[in-house]
């Protein structure tokens, strides 16, 4: 970045992306950190050191870090099971773990999660943060602590129906409403402060009988504790260590697929070992103030792109913002009601169910909807890393049948229209430093274009495609495509879309361009030979 140049006009910039970053961050921090069943304040500590941390240290220059609501059923059964010391332990195991993955340059592996497993427990999590929030969101009274299980939570709610609160529900379902109108009528706005704001300032006018973050939890602290070393107990870390497991594999899928989403808005590439070291030493240093979980974001770090920020100062000055606000304004949290804040991780979940990917994906293969299915169940009603294992399984299985059926003996015609191929009809690759236009590239992928190969096709795609104004994308080869494949594609087709350039996919067959067009591939032009591309990438 500063090889680029920074100055004030940059500083500007990252500051007001910053500061709209944390309006953002300030009650989804505290709403998340709650609904994990820790502390409004351990929500924000870990938003001010952990996404502090990720800024100044991550291979991304757009990421946001903090607490995440993905990690919300795995923290709230770790401090279920091992208190609270239990989990800033795993914290901290966890930090070690991830910032040995990245040390070792292991970050590539996390790549190879299917699609449809990233998307099914997505979309399981958003199910379970919802169940989560319905005693807040309607304002029930339990007769005992609230069941962890699925099933067994939504009984328990049922039977406390009778204790209806309706000044509760109705602060929550304006505050929802108040989140979404705002984001469809004044999308700059901080729609999530303002709703939360307005609920508090009601409570307080019309004197609700509602729980608040003062009424249950205190004032909160206006200074970051003391950082100390969490508790070594090896008794303690042999049973919280399949959850820092699980932590270490939810982090590096969150904050890899956040970094990918940032590169897509930018064109930007991230570094993917150096993100995962960072967000190792992010969890270590939010383990040392009693925090929570850190990972990148999707949501703030996609705030951060549109508020126009220019580099990781942005993110930094998000965490002073937040430290700033606990230092000046922390007693004004407590009139914020509970009903509010479960209003706001309502719309998290809706935000987090990828509607149009599921869509795509139950039209495009009946194999990936099974693996989507399975994971979305299994994060439910059983446990989040087994469902990750049993979908990464599958997707294994699938992609075993598919190679399968892609073995096959057949003659080839010679492609006479194809010019890059010599008199005696040896296929050559094409040389663009020989063509009467070096600005149109030709590249010719060979073999199964999936999951596994994706990443690493994408970043050669990218890189050849990035001073070029016209890309050619010779499939004649490529018996098969998957989702993630499809998903690459379009990435790659509106990145070069954003510089003015074309992405010609030739030689597909019916089946590749089928797959294609049912994951909604968009921006490309199909042409069936690569000379019938060269001739349109010329006449532009």
């Amino acid at each position: 970045m500063l090889r680029e140049g920074y100055g004030a006009a940059q500083l500007r910039a990252d500051a007001l992306a910053g500061l709209t970053v944390a309006i953002v961050a300030l009650p989804l921090s505290m709403a998340i950190a709650i609904a994990s069943g820790a502390s409004p304040a351990q929500g924000l500590v870990t938003a001010i050191v952990g996404g502090f941390v990720v800024s100044a240290l991550g291979g991304s220059r757009f990421q946001i870090g903090g607490p995440a609501g993905a990690f919300i059923v795995l923290v709230a059964s770790t401090v279920a099971a091992h208190g609270m010391n239990g989990l800033v332990l795993a914290v901290a195991m966890s930090g070690l773990m991830l910032t040995a993955i990245g040390l070792m340059r292991l970050g590539a592996y996390i790549k190879f999660v299917p699609y449809p497993v990233t998307v099914g427990f997505t979309a399981g999590i958003a199910i379970i943060i919802l169940a989560s929030q319905l005693k807040e969101l309607f304002g029930l009274t339990l007769g005992g602590a609230e069941p962890g299980p699925f099933v067994e939570k939504l009984e328990a709610l049922w039977r406390a129906s009778p204790s209806f609160n309706l000044a509760s529900f109705a602060i929550a379902a304006g505050v929802i409403g108040a989140i979404f109108l705002l984001k469809r009528l004044r999308p700059h706005w901080p729609g999530l402060l303002i709703a939360v704001a307005g609920a508090a300032i009601a409570a307080a006018l019309l004197n609700l009988p509602i729980d608040t973050i003062g009424s249950r939890f205190g004032a909160l602290p206006r200074f970051l504790p003391a950082p100390t070393l969490p508790e070594l107990d090896v008794h303690l870390a042999l049973a919280v260590l399949p959850n820092a497991i699980a932590f270490t594999l939810l982090g590096a899928i969150e904050s890899l697929l956040s970094a990918v989403v940032a590169d897509g808005m930018t064109g930007r590439r991230h570094r993917s070992n150096c993100e995962l070291a960072a967000q190792g030493v992010a969890n270590l240093a939010s383990s040392f103030f009693g925090g929570i979980p850190v990972t990148g974001t999707i949501a703030r770090t996609a705030t951060n792109v549109r508020a126009g920020a220019h580099g990781p100062v942005a993110g930094m000055l998000h965490a002073v913002f937040l430290l700033l606000f606990m230092l000046l304004a922390a007693p004004l949290a407590a009139f914020i009601p509970m009903a509010a804040l479960g209003g706001v991780l309502a719309t998290v979940a809706w935000n987090m169910i990828e509607r149009p990917a599921i869509a795509n994906l139950f039209k495009a293969s009946r194999g990936d909807a099974v693996i989507l299915v399975v994971t979305f169940a299994l994060t439910i009603f059983r446990d989040l890393t087994e469902a990750i294992v049993v979908g990464f399984a599958l997707g294994s299985v699938l992609f075993i049948h598919r190679m399968s059926q892609t073995t096959a003996v057949a003659e080839e015609p010679f492609v006479t229209e194809d010019r890059a191929d010599d008199a005696n009809g040896a296929r050559m690759a094409y040389d663009s430093n020989e063509a009467a236009d070096p600005s149109v590239v030709v590249y010719r992928i060979s073999g199964v274009f999936f999951f596994g190969a994706a990443a690493s096709i994408g970043a050669v795609l990218d890189r050849i495609g990035d001073a070029n104004r016209a890309l050619i994308v010779d499939f004649s080869a490529v018996p098969f495509v998957d989702s993630t494949a499809a998903r690459t594609m379009g990435s790659l087709a509106r990145n070069l879309g954003k510089r003015g350039a074309k992405l010609y996919l030739t030689g597909a067959t019916a089946s590749v361009r089928r797959d294609f067009d049912r994951n909604g591939l968009e921006g490309v032009l199909y042409r069936d030979s690569v000379e019938a591309a060269l001739v349109d990438a010329r006449e532009l």
